[in-house]
């Protein structure tokens, strides 16, 4: 399994610069830049990573052993081997200041003033993206405002144009209702020419128009003289009604009187009282004269009684 292990990782090993080398070949690269400009890295991540000259330092602190109070190890000195053999040189065979100093210094100025330049170059470039940054935020901010005008004209124009619409809509409702009011008028008018005559005619025989006066008479002044006429009536029945009860009791008991038998001691002299058969015809007339202005009276009282009613 160990061998198997390592040949596939060779193998992957081998595979891994070939793939690599095809991605970049298909990989389309990027242009060069336009003269006078350079290629910037620029960061496409999705969180961005704040980019500084100075490398952030934090400070660690570690806790060790206290050390132990011991002399310091002596330095090791191996052991001397083999023949001591020396060499001669001369004065100025293995290093010359003055000519081994001057390609060191031309590299150290070389690099120098090249950073110097990168670095002009860089401050130039930054102030001439800051620069095409302002006029871009000008030109956009310019733009933006030309868009939110258009914007706010594009509205108007579509509320007005939506005002006029429903405008026009209303204005036909308000046509076509006018229309259909004026034709309802109109038929209305034809139908009601000969309607309301006949209507009119109707009512006024059917009763509900009448004279107000008439109608009072009928309704209030003739139903209470009907009523005080009733009541009249009512008491002249009830007053010959009584009057005849009276007369009845009276006949009764003069009938009574007069049938029972006559005593002896009367019998015996009737020359002697002539008075009492006097008195017996004179109340008899008393009593047709007192029943004669009754009848006449009742006589007279009903013709008027039929005036009343009529």
């Amino acid at each position: 399994p160990l061998t198997l292990e390592v040949k596939r990782q060779r193998r992957a090993q081998k595979h891994t610069p070939a793939r690599r080398l095809t991605q970049e070949q298909i990989r389309p690269g990027t242009p060069e830049p336009v003269e006078g400009r350079v290629h910037v890295h620029v960061q496409t991540e999705l969180y961005l990573e704040e980019i500084s000259d100075r490398i952030i330092e934090v400070d660690g602190e570690c806790q060790t052993d206290e050390f132990l109070d011991r002399p310091p190890t002596p330095l090791f000195i191996p052991a001397k081997s083999g023949k001591d053999v020396a060499t001669q040189i001369e004065k100025g065979e293995l290093f010359d200041f003055d000519i081994e100093v001057k390609p060191i210094l031309e590299v150290l100025v070389g690099k120098t003033v090249e950073q110097a330049l990168l670095e002009v170059m860089e401050e130039e470039e930054l102030s001439q993206l800051w620069s095409h940054q302002r006029a871009f935020a000008e030109l956009r901010n310019a733009e933006f405002a030309e868009l939110q005008r258009l914007e706010e004209q594009d509205r108007r124009i579509r509320e007005e144009k939506e005002r006029r619409r429903l405008e026009h809509l209303e204005k036909l409702r308000k046509q076509k209702e006018t229309a259909e009011k004026i034709a309802a008028r109109a038929f209305a008018q034809r139908y009601l020419a000969d309607l309301i005559p006949s209507v009119f005619n109707n009512l006024h025989d059917s009763g509900f128009f009448y004279d107000p006066i008439e109608r009072d008479i009928e309704t209030e002044f003739l139903p209470w003289l009907m009523s005080e006429v009733e009541e009249e009536l009512q008491k002249k029945v009830l007053g010959r009604t009584m009057l005849d009860s009276l007369i009845r009791m009276v006949v009764e008991k003069r009938l009574d009187e007069f049938s029972r038998p006559p005593p002896a001691a009367q019998t015996k002299a009737p020359a002697d009282e002539p008075g009492a058969t006097d008195a017996a015809p004179k109340m008899s007339g008393e009593e047709d004269a007192a029943d004669q202005p009754v009848a006449e009276k009742e006589e007279t009282d009903q013709p008027v009684a039929e005036e009343e009613a009529s």
